[in-house]
């Protein structure tokens, strides 16, 4: 094994100086003619010029190999980094039992694709489960928080029956996380667990469950709830009280979802991070989410994505100062209406008895 990695580490620098070769090569003839050929110590102007020329050639020759090199192993950087990016924060399917789906992200580092928020959505056996969250902070640094609470996730969402099952698990992720963070800061404390992890950290997180009949539940905590459209109207669901950011403080005993309003066919729940609202452009005006939500509320899901993030981006002049992520939710279920008995099979009302 150690063989093989010795081996590809040796293919990857003979791939990094090949482009330099040719620059190497012209430049040791450059020097040879420069140093032992006899016309080149003939005194003029012609050979002046002739080896300046030369010399020129050889440097040029270098800089461009050196640019070409960089070039092809930045592509390939990017190249894996767009990969795993991918792998992590993934695509929700576009449909999800009867629900139309999608969702993107706008990342506040300059050429991330993900930063530190998360959303993902899933069927299970219990209705679409749903979360999307905000790691304090943004960029590279939040995403090992967001790698904790997605794993979970996409683990707890099929095996709990309950969405405070689920929860829990997070909570659970989330603490480990930040306790094996604690450690790789603090060596000296590696023996023990330290008694505050990470106090600075937590995640604001929604979780929601959307079932069959399009009954909604939430857990909140410290999110800020979703929009709801229906035709043009929309308006803001109520999550109840919300409970502290993850990670911050200790999840309560009893956990309860709030049981939100049904999600009827053809309506469409807007989940969000809070870098949407509060997104400011150069005069310090917020941007107006709701008002552009309402403006594109006949809008795919999809559609809607890319709507939204169009109007961020020329609110702020493409500068943001947080990230932001958006999951568009409709309900394309078809409302069955009620169908009346043959008339075959109607019931009629028995004659009265004489007695």
């Amino acid at each position: 094994m150690f063989r093989d990695r010795a081996l590809v580490a040796e293919g990857s620098r003979l791939r990094r100086i090949t482009p330099l070769a040719a620059p190497v090569g012209w430049g040791a003839v450059a020097v040879a003619w420069r140093l032992w050929c006899p016309l080149a110590r003939q005194p003029g102007l012609p050979m002046r010029i002739a080896t300046s020329v030369v010399f020129f050639s050889v440097g040029l020759g270098l800089v461009l190999g050196l640019r070409h090199g960089l070039v092809r192993e930045l592509a390939r950087v990017r190249a894996v980094a767009d990969a795993t990016q991918q792998v992590l924060l993934r695509p929700p399917p576009a449909r999800l039992d009867g629900l139309a789906v999608a969702a993107g992200q706008l990342s506040a580092s300059r050429g991330a694709v993900v930063g530190g928020d998360l959303y993902e959505a899933t069927a299970t056996p219990y209705g679409v489960r749903i979360v999307i969250g905000d790691v304090r902070g943004h960029g590279l640094a939040a995403l090992g928080a967001v790698v904790a609470v997605l794993g979970s996730f996409r683990e707890a969402a099929h095996d709990e029956p309950e969405l405070a099952g689920v929860l829990r698990r997070l909570e659970r992720a989330l603490g480990r996380h930040l306790c094996e963070r604690a450690r790789e800061e603090h060596p000296a404390r590696a023996g023990r667990a330290p008694a505050h992890p990470a106090a600075e950290e937590f995640v604001t997180l929604l979780l929601l469950e959307i079932r069959s009949d399009g009954c909604v539940e939430v857990l909140d905590c410290g999110h800020p709830g979703p929009y709801r459209i229906g035709g043009r109207r929309v308006e803001p669901v109520s999550v109840g009280d919300p409970m502290p950011p993850l990670g911050a403080f200790p999840l309560p005993a009893d956990l309860v979802p709030h049981r939100a309003a049904r999600l009827l066919p053809g309506e469409t729940l807007v989940l969000y991070t809070d870098g949407a609202e509060e997104a400011r452009d150069d005069r310090g005006r917020f941007f107006p989410f709701a008002a552009v939500l309402a403006g594109a509320a006949r809008e795919a899901p999809a559609a809607l994505v890319h709507h939204v993030h169009r109007a961020l981006l020329r609110h702020t002049g493409g500068r943001l100062a947080d990230d932001v992520a958006l999951l568009v939710v409709r309900n394309d279920r078809v409302r069955v209406p009620a169908q009346p008995a043959e008339p075959g099979l109607r019931r009629t009302r028995p004659a009265p008895s004489p007695h």
